[in-house]
């Protein structure tokens, strides 16, 4: 029997790789049922003000990461989590949720448990080629694992996965501007060779600082440069393209669908949104897994791609030794670029949040 309105719990978030999925199935959601969405993130990260804006309620918990370094600083993390258990147990039996879902994050370790254990059925989305360790706690009880990469049955049981692919921001798919147009946007020449680096809206220091090292070597090349440094490198990035024609430096980019328009070639990190953007939009790339993750998936979804042929590895510690020169090589290789375009577009898994949704609707009727 069909129910009049369905009551829907997403956890998850801590950067925008989680929050931009999680936000993409809420909208999915919306679209196709009569729903009350509350979401569950961790007090003091992104998803507490980015999820307001795009009109959802959320609750924070004080859950936090562990230290892996100072493993002394842990007894104030496992204080937190134990409040964040007792904490998502309340929102469960409050909110009574008809469905919980789990997009990776701190704090969806608690809240699914409290799912679980309170018999409300739970879906998890998986973005990287290498499984998290929430998500593979939480698997044996879930109903179904919504995946991004083939062959995550080595962490999940094989009847639960299903191959979807990782939701990304819908706007940078639908923008059609052409490639000259959005050089312009940039106040760039729509003739030039242009390559866009970006960071993640905090930055990257080992890419920061290799572009730090090199501007002026791109620029006398003749190579146009978007720059987003993020907001942790402070005007640094300013300073090192001072004077520099073709070079815009920014900390934050808002305009993400018309950088991407603009560029022959993109430099970033390896996180799995970013991998699914650049796969969506057929864009050759070079892939600096950030070292600082958790079972360094980053390295891991990198590989994935350059295994294949679809971008170029270069780890975190040769960036600042190789990283300008595989830029110089690669973006005046007009035959290779279009290589790695056709490569990474076959890695493409498009409708990732409709075909989420379908994997929701089956479970809720």
């Amino acid at each position: 029997m069909k129910k009049e309105k369905y009551r829907i719990l997403i956890s998850g978030g801590g950067t925008g790789g989680h929050i931009f999925p999680a936000l993409s199935i809420a909208n999915a959601l919306k679209r196709r049922l009569d729903a009350e969405i509350l979401f569950v993130g961790a007090d003091n990260r992104m998803e507490m003000e980015r999820v307001p804006a795009a009109g959802y309620q959320i609750k924070g918990l004080p859950v936090a990461g562990f230290n892996r370094k100072n493993l002394l600083k842990n007894f104030g993390v496992l204080l937190k989590l134990r409040r964040s258990i007792n904490m998502a147990r309340r929102i469960v039996k409050e909110f009574k949720p008809d469905i919980a879902i789990g997009v990776g994050g701190y704090c969806s370790g608690p809240t699914l448990k409290a799912a679980q254990k309170a018999g409300v059925p739970t879906l998890l989305q998986e973005q990287n080629s290498y499984a998290g360790v929430t998500n593979k706690l939480l698997a044996k009880k879930a109903h179904k694992i919504c995946v991004a990469y083939p062959g995550l049955e080595r962490f999940f049981p094989a009847d639960k996965i299903v191959l979807t692919g990782n939701p990304v921001r819908k706007d940078i798919l639908t923008a059609a501007v052409s490639k000259e147009k959005a050089r312009e946007r940039f106040g760039l020449n729509p003739k030039m060779p242009t390559v866009l680096i970006v960071g993640g809206s905090l930055g990257a220091l080992t890419l920061n600082e290799s572009m730090e090292a090199g501007i002026k070597r791109l620029n006398d090349e003749g190579i146009q440069v978007i720059w987003q440094t993020g907001k942790n490198f402070g005007d640094r990035g300013i300073a090192a393209a001072k004077n520099l024609k073709g070079v815009v430096v920014t900390k934050f980019i808002s305009d993400m669908a018309s950088a991407y328009a603009a560029s022959d070639l993109v430099v970033s990190r390896a996180g799995a949104g970013s991998i699914s953007e650049l796969e969506l939009l057929g864009k050759p790339s070079i892939l600096v897994p950030s070292p600082n993750v958790a079972e360094d998936h980053q390295t891991k979804n990198a590989r994935a791609l350059s295994d294949k042929g679809a971008a170029m590895l270069v780890t975190d510690a040769e960036a600042r030794e190789k990283l300008i020169d595989g830029i110089m090589t690669l973006i005046n290789d007009k035959e290779q670029l279009n290589k790695m375009s056709d490569e990474i577009r076959k890695l493409a898994l498009p409708d990732s949040d409709e075909k989420i949704v379908d994997e929701i609707v089956k479970i809720l009727q």
